[in-house]
């Protein structure tokens, strides 16, 4: 009955709309129809939708009228033709006018039957509303909440059936009393808007910049816990490198390059118009371990607690011009996320649930099944029987399950949407397991004839992750000991699954557990089981997102916007060491780190948006704010190394020596404040001026001289949309060019302008040693960009091109302070790095039929990075402290961002390799050398989707080409002598090196090998092409689910990484060590990737 009630209510709605309000001047003479379709749909709020066929948006039409109602112009705008019109939910159809001349008495001798059935888009989704009419009559009916509808029609009529952005379609029956219609999305829906920065809603056509959207279905097709690395692959000029830590981990993104050397490279998160804290509370310190010598941990970001479900689509704002309006923001690029809300008319639910199974499938080293040893593999044979393939072992199959339900309804008056999404995942290392929780509801209401829109929408999160794994690095990391383990067993002692079985061993004398490991045992290399089962961590995330925007129509061409969000996340971290575990890193009674963070983001802006057409050759778009930010931290770590626990395996604070352990509290507070204005001026509907101007005002730069002007970003743009001004061949269907240049900032660490000092444990004081820096000043990128779109064939490939340039000035520098300054450092900025590439996305459908489509596309971006400028007494900039690896990433003027030195062969000054009295290379002394470059020279992706009738296939193959990373694992493992190749070389009797065959296997493996080694001898290419996403999906039949409770649904089998077509390294360039800038292109014991397969269900109700 609720549902009767609600479909006559939809439908009496759409019969009883009044246009008679809406008023239209011009005056076009000898215009293209398109160009009076623009100008009525500015002047109205109408948007126009039909189909290409059947609309010639050639005709030329001339019309002069003043002040008339609307259904009067659109009559003299159709007078003669053989289109009509029918005005419906602030969209005016346009479709083919039908005959009703047909001779009555026909119809009344033809036999009449009641037709039903439903109509559904693509996705299975109920056409709510739309027209189903027997062709040549005006008998007819409109659809329900359902999709379902009922007509008493001629046995043999041809229905008739349209909607509103699709193509229409007809069939004639034939007798057949059930008839079910799935139409296919096709609608020229003019002047098409994309969202932008601030939320502000442009024209598509109008944009000076480069941006692309991707459909919150490309985030779900094949789903990880961390939604945003599904842009891998599909976005030009965005690489993204995922954590190795694994389940729970982060990514870092970056778009169009790096650009800061001390400072953050990731994008702004924008949701709804509001920025997010994308904030990482722990992430890789050095390639040995993580603070304070505990393992490296991720803790993860922000854009991972999202649930992907939820997204409607992302806009990537990739260029500073594009991002302008965030000002100190806005350096690296803007993805905003706009969020799904409850839809007009439709009631439904959704059901998603994707379960996956994922083996550690890249990264594990080859190893040599021949030699063993005591402590490294450098003894005898192994003995037949001895087991030797234990590694694989380790590795378990790990499973991920992503289960959520979405309820969506709405009205013209008010909308709701609600979800609940599950994440459930269980690593490939024991005792790894993540589970998260995300509760979505939001709502949206009209008042006051729709003057006043409500939108306020809350996100809750919990998520527990268990034992996260190490991205990486030597200490607390169980691969060390893992991979170290001689081959085949301790020469003379136990075999590996002895140690497996037996990781702990009683102590008399202490009357407990200790570990239980071979003779190779250090604070680096630990029995692998005992830090999987005795060294547990956990890791728990709290976090609240709470919208509310107000929306106040003053005028048709006024209106004015407040938003407001407060982002509250808790972060609680604990780790506990039992008794046993290294001294050096747990002390003789243990250890335990307690970690607590709290961060509160709030946000507000006031936005007033004023867009007129003032006559038929211009229009303008005005857009003036103001807003503000305040960012609360708190943390507090505790942690009793380097002391000890006072009584052993106790892990409370009570226990904790706090005198001798390691404290650190953190209490930060930054606020900023903005004012911006955004401008368009059109001209013909051709040619498009923008103007931005920001100035911020931060927290951050108090003490210094420009803390009362703040920082000015200005932008300006200029697109010239040709096919408006310029009749082109039929084939071409779109094409601009547009030029952009805009002068955009990075955000400052706090309280650097004036250094105080601190106190430590118990009560020490702790000096500061920096200057204060009254000139401090936000980094600065200017950037120019210039492209071009174009479309042919009825939109049916499409074109664009991008080339683009920015260099980032006021770096900030750490200097060594002059001496009797009485400051150990200061500040300074200085600096250029320059970024400067071309990206190209090219696609269309070679092949549409009504029961075969093939959509394709291919993206490139190739960007080069220099350093062009550093401090004037800087001779380089280093990343981190990475000297005990023979490893560091540095800067120096002419260098670029990725630049790997490290140690080399010592060579001749002709450059050939010198050899010592025993006939081995050795290596250079002085500083590092230039080994490599991480980065890429240029990214390719190409997607495919092909569909036949209700079967779907995607695949998405994508490559980085060019660039060097650097393997410290193989290094290491080849002075172990457990490597492949070592076994290799033993069996052969030589190394074959540098045109020489060099007998002294061992010998040559310890002068390159291990951390101190030749580190030159271990880059390996990073160019790597891969089979990246595999989707095949059937839809069943709507009518195999006849009791309507299952409206659609949808079975998937889905694959992620399933293999590589070509990579030459040892483990997978794309796991990063670190998110940060540095440990970039390096691979420390890092966690193997993963391959996944599995399945996708959906269910529509």
């Amino acid at each position: 009955m609720k549902r009767v009630i609600l479909a006559f209510l939809v439908m009496f709605l759409c019969t009883t709309i009044t246009v008679s309000a809406q008023k239209v001047t011009m005056n076009l003479q000898q215009a293209k129809l398109e160009k009076v379709l623009s100008t009525i749909a500015e002047q109205t709020g109408y948007t126009f939708a039909y189909s290409q066929p059947v609309v010639n948006t050639d005709r030329i039409v001339s019309i002069e009228v003043a002040n008339t109602d609307l259904p009067q112009v659109l009559q003299k705008v159709f007078s003669g033709t053989n289109i009509s019109y029918e005005i419906r939910d602030k969209k005016i159809l346009l479709s083919e006018k039908k005959d009703v001349n047909q001779d009555p008495k026909t119809t009344q001798q033809t036999q009449k039957i009641t037709v039903k059935g439903i109509a559904l888009d693509e996705a299975g989704e109920p056409l709510i509303g739309a027209s189903v009419s027997e062709k040549g009559t005006t008998n007819g009916t409109m659809t329900g909440v359902d999709g379902d509808y009922s007509l008493t029609v001629p046995a043999n009529a041809t229905l008739f059936v349209t909607y509103v952005g699709y193509y229409p379609q007809e069939v004639v029956l034939k007798g057949q009393a059930i008839m079910n219609f799935t139409l296919k999305e096709d609608s020229q829906v003019l002047d098409e808007v994309v969202v932008t920065a601030l939320g502000i809603k442009k024209k598509e056509k109008s944009l000076t910049y480069s941006t692309q959207v991707v459909g919150g279905d490309e985030l779900i097709r094949t789903k990880d816990p961390n939604m945003i690395t599904a842009l891998a692959g599909k976005t030009a000029g965005v690489q993204i490198n995922r954590s190795a830590s694994g389940l729970g981990g982060s990514a870092k993104v970056v778009i169009r390059g790096n650009r800061s050397a001390s400072g953050n490279n990731q994008p702004l998160y924008v949701i709804d118009g509001v920025p997010m804290n994308n904030a990482i509370t722990d992430q890789t310190s050095t390639s040995i371990g993580g603070t304070n010598d505990a393992g490296n941990r991720d803790g993860g970001d922000g854009i991972s607690n999202l649930n992907p479900d939820d997204i409607e689509s992302m806009n990537i704002l990739k260029g500073p011009s594009a991002a302008a309006l965030y000002g100190s923001q806005a350096a690296n690029g803007v993805i905003v996320i706009t969020t799904k809300k409850g839809k007009v008319g439709r009631t439904s639910i959704s059901f998603n649930s994707n379960t996956t199974f994922d083996n550690a499938a890249y990264g594990i080293p080859d190893f040599q099944n021949t030699y063993t040893g005591a402590e490294k593999s450098w003894g005898d044979k192994i003995t037949k029987g001895s087991k030797s393939d234990y590694t694989g072992e380790f590795f378990n199959t790990g499973i991920t399950t992503i289960n959520s339900i979405a309820l969506s309804s709405g009205s013209e008056k008010m909308q709701t949407y609600f979800s609940y999404a599950n994440t459930y995942g269980k690593g490939v290392i024991e005792n790894n397991t993540l589970n998260k929780h995300n509760f979505n509801f939001r709502e949206t209401a009209n008042f006051f004839d729709d003057k006043l829109t409500l939108d306020a929408n809350i996100n809750l999160l919990y998520q527990r992750l268990n034992n996260g794994s190490t991205p990486g690095g030597y200490y607390m990391n169980p691969l060390v000991g893992l991979y170290h383990f001689p081959r085949g067993g301790v020469q003379g002692g136990e075999s590996f699954d002895y140690y497996k079985n037996n990781y702990q061993r009683f102590n008399e004398s202490r009357n407990l557990y200790v570990q239980n490991w071979y003779g190779g045992f250090s604070d680096m290399d630990q029995n692998p089981y005992w830090l999987v089962n005795k060294t547990p961590s956990e890791d728990v995330r709290l976090r609240t997102i709470a919208n509310l925007s107000v929306n106040y129509k003053i005028t048709k061409d006024l209106n004015i916007q407040a938003r407001g969000t407060a982002d509250y996340i808790s972060d609680k971290y604990n780790q506990k060491m039992y008794v046993g575990t290294h001294n050096n890193l747990a002390g003789e009674n243990g250890r335990y780190i307690t970690y607590e963070a709290t961060m509160l983001s709030t946000y507000a802006d006031l936005l007033m948006t004023y867009q007129k057409k003032l006559n038929d050759k211009f229009s303008v778009s005005a857009s003036l704010g103001t807003s503000v930010t305040d960012q609360r931290n708190k943390s507090l770590r505790l942690d009793s190394r380097p002391s000890t626990l006072f009584f052993p395996n106790v892990f409370t604070v009570a226990n904790i020596d706090l005198n001798g352990g390691y404290i650190t509290e953190e209490d930060l507070h930054t606020q900023s404040q903005s004012i911006f204005f955004a401008g368009q001026v059109g001209f013909a509907d051709c040619l498009f001026l923008d103007v931005t101007a920001r100035n911020d005002w931060t927290s951050t730069l108090a003490y210094t001289k420009s803390v009362d002007n703040g920082f000015f970003y200005p932008s300006v743009g200029l697109t010239w949309v040709i096919n408006e001004a310029v009749k082109l061949p039929e084939f071409i269907s779109f094409g601009k060019v547009r030029g952009s240049w805009a002068k955009v900032g990075n955000g400052l660490p706090p309280y650097i302008s004036h250094p105080i000092n601190s106190i430590g444990a118990g009560g020490s004081l702790i000096q500061n040693g920096y200057a204060p820096f009254t000139e401090l000043k936000p980094e600065m990128t200017k950037s120019w960009e210039f492209g071009t779109e174009w479309k042919f064939l009825n939109n049916r490939i499409d074109f664009d091109f991008t080339f683009y340039k920015t260099n980032t000035t006021n770096q900030l520098f750490t200097m060594p302070a002059p001496s009797g300054s009485g400051y150990s450092y200061y500040y300074i900025n200085a600096g250029d790095i320059e970024n400067k590439g071309i990206e190209i996305v090219l696609g269309g459908s070679p092949i549409m039929t009504n029961d075969f489509l093939w959509k394709t596309s291919v993206n490139f971006a190739k960007n080069s990075n220099k350093v062009k400028e550093l401090a004037e007494d800087l001779d380089f900039f280093k990343f981190g402290d990475q000297n005990s690896n023979n490893y560091q990433m540095r800067l120096y003027k002419g260098g670029a961002f990725g630049d790997i030195y490290g140690r080399t062969f010592a060579r001749d000054d002709k450059g050939n390799i010198l050899y010592n009295d025993k006939d081995l290379p050795y290596a250079s002394t002085g500083d590092f050398e230039k080994i490599a470059n991480s980065a890429p020279k240029f990214n390719l992706g190409w997607s495919n989707t092909f569909k036949y009738k209700d079967f779907t296939l995607y695949f998405l193959i994508d490559g980085r080409f060019g660039g060097d990373v650097l393997s410290i694992t193989q290094a290491d493992l080849d002075l172990y002598g457990v490597t492949k190749r070592t076994g290799e070389d033993r069996n052969r009797g030589y190394v074959n090196f540098d045109g020489k065959k060099i007998e002294d296997v061992k010998g040559f493996y310890d002068a390159v090998g291990g951390r101190s080694g030749i580190t030159e001898y271990y880059v390996e290419s990073a160019t790597n092409i891969r089979l990246r996403e595999l989707s095949f999906g059937y839809k069943f039949p709507a009518k195999l689910f006849g009791n309507k409770f299952i409206r659609g649904c949808e079975l998937s089998f889905v694959g992620k990484n399933l293999f590589f077509f070509k990579n030459n390294a040892s483990y997978d360039p794309d796991a990063s060590l670190s998110t940060g800038n540095n440990l970039q292109g390096i691979d420390v014991f890092g966690m193997p990737s993963l391959r996944s397969f599995g399945f996708n269900l959906k269910l529509d109700f």
